[in-house]
């Protein structure tokens, strides 16, 4: 069930990537395809890890009763997937949110299409967690379960729920690049013709 949940993330990051190209792109489109580079990579990581947990479920029940298994080779597999499956966690779920806050919270606070504070969120929550992971990455005290990591987690957190709620009950703010996204669509402008 975890797996599939997973994989709902991963598909719910590409959609919200795909939805908010349009109308980011007309704020910066360089940082808006990196955006949904970023969105695409973080869902093949989580892929790799579902996989990974996938295997380590198949190799429990189809071949650790089977006579004349290797306990100690299907334990050191079984490590093995559960090291993948840890480090596309870190790298995927971890990491990849902070470079996409960076990014859309960059094209969302110059646009003001939200207010500035729930950018702010993830401008300086992203930092905080790269500063975790990256002491995780090269061995250092904090680990993937620390005070630290747990607390610079939760900017990030509040960043990407305040702007889906905020997006689901208010949309965006009346601006510039939505006012030229409206005339584009309405069929009477010279723009729609």
């Amino acid at each position: 069930m975890g797996g599939f949940l997973e994989l709902i993330v991963a598909l719910a990051g590409i959609g919200t990537a795909v939805t908010l190209y349009p109308v980011v792109k007309r704020q910066n489109e360089g940082v808006a395809l990196g955006f949904v580079a970023a969105r695409l990579l973080e869902a093949a990581m989580i892929f790799t890890g579902v996989l990974s947990l996938l295997s380590l479920v198949t190799l429990r029940h189809d071949l650790a009763g089977a006579a004349g298994a290797n306990a100690a080779a299907l334990v050191t597999t079984g490590a093995s997937h559960v090291a993948v499956y840890n480090w596309t966690f870190l790298l995927g779920q971890t990491l990849m949110p902070c470079i996409n806050a960076l990014l859309l919270g960059s094209l969302m606070y110059r646009s003001r299409l939200v207010p500035r504070i729930i950018p702010v969120l993830g401008l300086i929550g992203a930092p905080l967690l790269i500063i975790a992971v990256i002491t995780t990455l090269f061995g250092g005290s904090i680990g993937h379960v620390s005070a630290f990591a747990a607390i610079a987690t939760i900017p990030v957190a509040l960043w990407e729920l305040s702007l889906g709620v905020w997006l689901v009950v208010k949309g965006f703010r009346p601006s510039p690049i939505t006012a030229k996204m409206t005339v584009a669509d309405t069929p009477d402008s010279p723009a729609a013709g």
